[in-house]
């Protein structure tokens, strides 16, 4: 069994957490405009609460990970953890939403349906890694 990690790390987690809760609130809150919604951006803000979970989760396992925004990547390393239920893979459809809604020439068009895909996939990475790390990091 692994020992738990330390209160300094526990609270990287949690930070590395609520940033992630920021960047799902502020997806939700721009899905709300009724016109002109930046739908690239709320996709990037999905993307970044899955990215940013999983690095908490990451930190919590006192694994080291490189500067990336690839979710792929991300769920190679947690997987030497922790066995994710299949869905997971599903975030890896996030990857791309770092990039292209960030950068001029490199855009593509998000629909409606794509960022709301996206908030839902970042909920679900939320809820999954939330639940793994529960009740530890609730103390």
């Amino acid at each position: 069994m692994t020992a738990k990690p330390n209160k300094n790390v526990l609270d990287k987690v949690r930070q590395w957490m609520a940033y992630g809760d920021e960047d799902l609130k502020l997806a939700r809150y721009a899905l709300g405009m009724r016109q002109d919604c930046p739908y690239r951006l709320v996709a990037y803000h999905a993307q970044q609460c899955a990215e940013k979970y999983l690095k908490a989760f990451l930190v919590y396992n006192m694994q080291d990970f490189p500067y990336t925004h690839n979710i792929s990547a991300l769920l190679e390393l947690c997987r030497k953890h922790k066995g994710w239920p299949e869905e997971m893979a599903k975030a890896e459809e996030l990857t791309p939403y770092a990039i292209t809604t960030r950068y001029p020439g490199e855009e593509e068009v998000v629909t409606l349906q794509e960022a709301q895909n996206a908030i839902e996939t970042a909920e679900y990475v939320k809820r999954i890694i939330r639940e793994s790390l529960h009740p530890v990091i609730a103390e």
